[in-house]
């Protein structure tokens, strides 16, 4: 398996949204202020995902904790450069033609905001699952626990199948951390 420094895929973040817009450029954080730290896509069986999970994850933290990259002003620029960020890491996964890897991660973003409206946790759980099973199918029924009966264990389970207790205690602390 071939690893993406660290350094490059937040180096990519960053220019991507630079380029986009003088609002996104301003809300850059100087490089020594940056926190570029893989979380959930140290999980990924597959590298070819790792662009396209930071990409969307650090859409997240915008939306619901605290960036690794950017300062945004104020709470719309966060909801708007998040949302950039989300659409732009769909499109990088896209591009590496697993229309089963954007499904995996449809999914992991309706429950992440179905979890935050309900003010209910699982979040970090889901994503450790759908990053160490990103692609490979066997989520379904994890899902469905956590969606209708609020357990998130499944998903845990799974994850730490595929990923090792370790790397997934690590994913899940370090998420914990940057969350609201």
């Amino acid at each position: 398996m071939t690893t993406v420094p660290v350094e490059d895929v937040f180096a990519t973040i960053a220019a991507g949204a630079t380029e986009e817009s003088r609002l996104w450029a301003e809300a850059l954080r100087p490089v020594e202020r940056r926190e570029p730290e893989r979380i959930f896509s140290r999980l990924l069986a597959d590298e070819r995902f790792v662009l396209g999970l930071e990409t969307i994850y650090e859409g997240y933290l915008l939306h619901y904790g605290r960036s690794r990259l950017f300062a945004p002003p104020d709470d719309d620029v966060a909801l708007l450069l998040g949302d950039a960020l989300l659409a732009h890491g769909l499109v990088r996964i896209a591009a590496t033609g697993s229309m089963a890897a954007v499904a995996d991660l449809g999914e992991l973003l309706s429950l992440c905001t179905q979890a935050r409206a309900d003010g209910r946790s699982g979040d970090g759980a889901a994503w450790a699952a759908t990053a160490a099973l990103l692609g490979g199918g066997g989520l379904d029924d994890a899902r469905r626990k956590l969606r209708e009966e609020r357990d998130a264990a499944p998903l845990e389970r799974l994850a730490r199948t595929a990923a090792g207790d370790g790397a997934v205690d690590d994913a899940l602390a370090a998420h914990g951390l940057r969350l609201r």
